[in-house]
């Protein structure tokens, strides 16, 4: 048994070549001791989102706070409230992040694969975003 502790990993600023916006990352667990997922939670101001980018064994969110949205390439634009679990699939192309108004903080929890755990590829463009 391991138990992390609050504090015991520190927030960072989420990187302008992950997210556009305001973004804070903070570490929950990494991938250690036979476990091969990490999970961080992630806290968008309005407006903020990630880039499109894909995960070689999927991610689940979990939506704990706010308004969000979320999109997968091709889909529609949906909206993501506390309580609700996205599951994007293997290699599926995505974003999400909060709404125009109002924050949103999801958990987020994405196996690792040879080492790799996201590929992140071109910001989404405000038009996309406003859809």
């Amino acid at each position: 048994m391991k138990i992390t502790r609050v504090g015991s990993q520190a927030s960072t600023k989420g990187p302008a070549d992950w997210f556009t916006g305001s973004v804070r990352v903070d570490p929950l667990f990494p991938p250690d001791g036979g476990r091969h997922s990490n999970g961080s939670v992630v806290t968008f101001e309005p407006g903020a989102r990630t880039r499109w980018h894909t995960h070689p064994a999927g991610q689940t969110i979990i939506i704990t706070q706010g308004l969000g949205w979320v999109q997968r390439d091709g889909g529609p634009v949906e909206e993501v409230r506390p309580g609700d679990v996205v599951f994007f699939e293997v290699e599926e192309k995505h974003w999400h992040g909060a709404s125009a108004q109002v924050g949103m903080a999801h958990i987020a929890i994405t196996e690792v694969v040879n080492g790799k755990a996201v590929d992140w590829l071109e910001p989404v463009t405000d038009e996309q975003y406003s859809k």
